[in-house]
């Protein structure tokens, strides 16, 4: 899962030794040419931000760069599915915005990729991008069909988990941990049959208000962090 390192000396230092760094992000406006020379030497992919990207992403406030560990920022379907771990589907989810939202709150609980099934525009994956912060720089973000993903995941030994109101148990007494598929549904029609089908056990949000629907971004928050939480607790 992914985690980072604070500093540029630090991540120097890091980068000396056996690493698993796979991209780092600099303050375009602070000195970091001899980070920039070691990412360079290694090949390790940089990016540049503002001071105030960082800030906001730094778990220990300002900094003048962050290295990414523990996540292979690109892939195609194959590759994120072969490396294990934490995928999301966001499944028929319609709005650019809704789809942003959703990386970033998966890519903030330290998932592994998020898979979409449904074609987008140029203009529709700017809006995504915006929506999320660019979270898209630091996790996969993989476009294909729902048969190809759900033979995919289950080929290479991923349970597939929805949340949907069909659930017979709470996310919390669902096992959310190692290989497996999170998968939240479209705002209108929920999770498709074709995903519901192939699920190895759906979940359901306890839900006891006169209106009988969270929205979205509820339901992804409250798997993401279960997951996040389930997943600490066996380290």
């Amino acid at each position: 899962m992914a985690h980072q390192i604070q500093g540029s000396e630090k991540i120097v230092e890091t980068l000396q030794g056996e690493h698993s760094i796979e991209l780092v992000l600099v303050d375009r406006e602070r000195d970091t040419e001899r980070l920039r020379e070691v990412c360079l030497e290694q090949s390790i992919p940089l990016e540049e931000g503002s001071t105030n990207d960082l800030w906001r992403m730094s778990a220990v406030g300002t900094t003048d760069a962050l290295a990414l560990i523990g996540r292979e920022p690109k892939g195609e379907l194959d590759d994120i599915f072969a490396r294990g771990g934490s995928i999301w589907l966001l499944d028929g989810v319609q709005y650019p915005t809704n789809i942003g939202f959703g990386i970033r709150t998966v890519e903030v609980s330290g998932a592994d990729a998020v898979v979409l099934n449904i074609p987008r525009t140029h203009e529709d994956r700017r809006t995504i991008r915006r929506s999320s912060m660019r979270a898209d720089r630091f996790i996969p973000v993989v476009y294909s069909d729902t048969e190809t993903i759900i033979a995919t995941a289950k080929a290479a030994g991923f349970r597939i988990i929805a949340a949907e109101d069909v659930g017979t148990v709470g996310p919390w007494d669902a096992d959310l941990t190692g290989n497996v598929l999170l998968v939240v549904g479209a705002e209108r029609e929920g999770v498709s049959q074709e995903v519901l089908d192939a699920c190895d056990e759906v979940v359901r949000l306890p839900m006891d208000g006169f209106v009988p629907s969270y929205n979205l971004q509820v339901a992804v928050s409250v798997l993401a962090v279960e997951a996040l939480r389930q997943r600490n607790a066996k380290k």
